[in-house]
């Protein structure tokens, strides 16, 4: 009982260790998405700056509008996707957090059945040492109640087979 309390007390400390990694990387997560949001913002900003620059020629503000049109668009998009791939990965975080909440649980329930189960043998044993003790102690009573009434027929029997010989002695 001891060692599978000891053992289960291990696999106790070992979810609460599993659940602290996954706390502190979803931290971690969460400060990289606010830096994808910065740079994200300071590339807006920069976007501005540079189209307030190049209005001399309508032309080259076509060209340059078009680049950084398709540049933000990808960087949006790797942002989105970044943020999908956290998103995913905290969901599945979630659901492993879940499951070993679950884990803990049936073996918190597993470990108060077995609590249980020893208590009940426990007693069990209790009972028949008892009752086996009892029978023993019975048991030696009779023997010894059997010894006294043998080592008293024995008398008898010695003392007969002592008349028997005398008799016998004086007969010749």
């Amino acid at each position: 009982g001891v060692f599978m309390y000891n053992h289960l007390q291990q696999k106790v400390r070992n979810a609460e260790a599993l659940a602290q990694k996954y706390k502190q990387q979803q931290e971690a997560l969460s400060a990289q998405l606010q830096v994808v949001y910065e740079h994200r913002s300071r590339l807006e900003r920069s976007l501005q700056k540079e189209r307030g620059e190049h209005k001399k020629t309508k032309e080259d503000f076509l060209v340059y509008k078009l680049e950084a049109q398709e540049a933000l668009n990808k960087e949006k998009q790797d942002s989105m996707n970044r943020y999908g791939a956290l998103s995913s990965q905290h969901k599945i975080l979630k659901n492993q957090h879940e499951d070993v909440k679950k884990q803990l649980l049936d073996l918190q329930l597993q470990h108060n059945s077995l609590k249980l189960e020893h208590r009940k043998t426990l007693e069990t044993h209790s009972q028949k040492y008892s009752q086996l003790q009892q029978e023993k102690d019975s048991e030696v009573t009779n023997l010894q109640d059997t010894v006294f009434k043998l080592r008293e027929e024995s008398k008898l029997l010695r003392k007969a087979h002592q008349e028997v010989h005398s008799q016998l002695l004086n007969a010749q």
